[in-house]
């Protein structure tokens, strides 16, 4: 760092200590991935707004826990939705198979959760035990396809905007759309065909698998034949995955403009969405309700608690009730 030419004074190892112990690390060097470096830059951020260096382990544990929760519910939020893609998709096969589209079967259920977890669980494991390092293999096929979904998404979006008959408004959803169809799909490309090895999954591969023609034992970051052929491996899986994810959603982008298209001519489409259905129950218009408003909840929850009013909920069951009451049924 000090012989990058920089204006600020150089860095002395002492000081690169106290910044380690004030954050509650032993050290801060060569630390593996972003999510230490990001969490120490907004640790330093944060305390010059609140707490002071006091409070720099404190916002540095928190930014570390932030990056981690988002991790997991990306993985968790994505498990669920893979695991309804796999059940609904074997129940179009018919047969005994049509009984994987009732979500409410726990067999099925518990099948498709296993092969889901299974199959992301060999990716990580592939990850961390890549000769050429997991934020290499898992990060770039992370955030493709975490692009790419949110590319999915828009997309629904923007049919549903153009069935609805908004088509003014669709250039709410158009545009990000087709700015994240752009990046993601450059960025696709550049992984799958770019003839760079430190870039392209398939220069990669092509260029471990003729050190291994050739004989080589040790490769690039490969210290033995065991890891080329680890690398070999991963590196297929991870373009060929690249590949599918790219192809999937260009098939969904497609077809939403094909049904877009076709909406505008017709003047509008029937949609599949649940129609509007107006709240009966109150909540205060803000975050801090207003006296008057607290006084109208206190009424409201001495209405609940009456049985004069259906608690949210509970409509089903007062209603068969009254039904029942109305017909003289027991």
């Amino acid at each position: 760092m000090n012989s990058l030419g920089l204006s600020s004074p150089d860095v002395t190892p002492e000081q690169i200590a106290g910044a380690a112990a004030a954050v509650g690390e032993e050290s801060i060097i060569s630390r593996t991935g972003g999510a230490p470096t990001l969490a120490f830059g907004m640790s330093n951020v944060l305390s010059d707004l609140f707490g002071g260096d006091s409070l720099k382990s404190f916002w540095y544990h928190f930014a570390i826990m932030f990056e981690a929760l988002f991790i997991l519910t990306t993985v968790d939020a994505g498990t669920r939705v893979a695991r309804f893609m796999l059940s609904d998709s074997l129940g179009n096969f018919g047969g005994a198979a049509k009984r994987f589209k009732d979500p409410s079967w726990r067999p099925g259920a518990w099948f498709c959760s296993f092969v889901v977890c299974g199959l992301w669980g060999a990716i990580l494991l592939m990850g961390v035990t890549d000769p050429l390092g997991g934020i290499n293999t898992l990060f770039p096929l992370f955030g493709i396809a975490n692009q790419l979904l949110a590319a999915i998404a828009l997309t629904i979006v923007l049919t549903i905007v153009v069935k609805k008959g908004l088509v003014k408004w669709a250039w709410i959803p158009g545009i990000p759309l087709a700015w994240d169809l752009i990046v993601t799909m450059t960025a696709s490309w550049q992984k799958i065909f770019s003839s760079d090895r430190a870039v392209g999954y398939w220069a990669q591969h092509n260029a471990f698998v003729d050190a291994k023609n050739a004989g080589e034992t040790r490769f690039g970051s490969a210290a033995s034949p065991a890891a080329i052929d680890a690398v070999i491996r991963n590196t297929f899986i991870q373009g060929t995955l690249s590949i599918v994810f790219a192809v999937l959603v260009l098939i969904v982008a497609v077809a939403g403009v094909v049904v877009c298209i076709r909406s505008v001519r017709l003047g509008g489409m029937p949609t599949t969405e649940s129609p509007d259905v107006p709240s009966k129950i109150f909540a205060p218009a803000g975050f801090v309700p207003t006296p008057a408003e607290r006084e109208l909840q206190k009424q409201w929850d001495e209405l609940i608690a009456s049985g004069k009013v259906r608690a949210p909920g509970a409509a089903h069951a007062h209603t068969d009730h009254a039904h029942q009451h109305e017909s003289g049924t027991p």
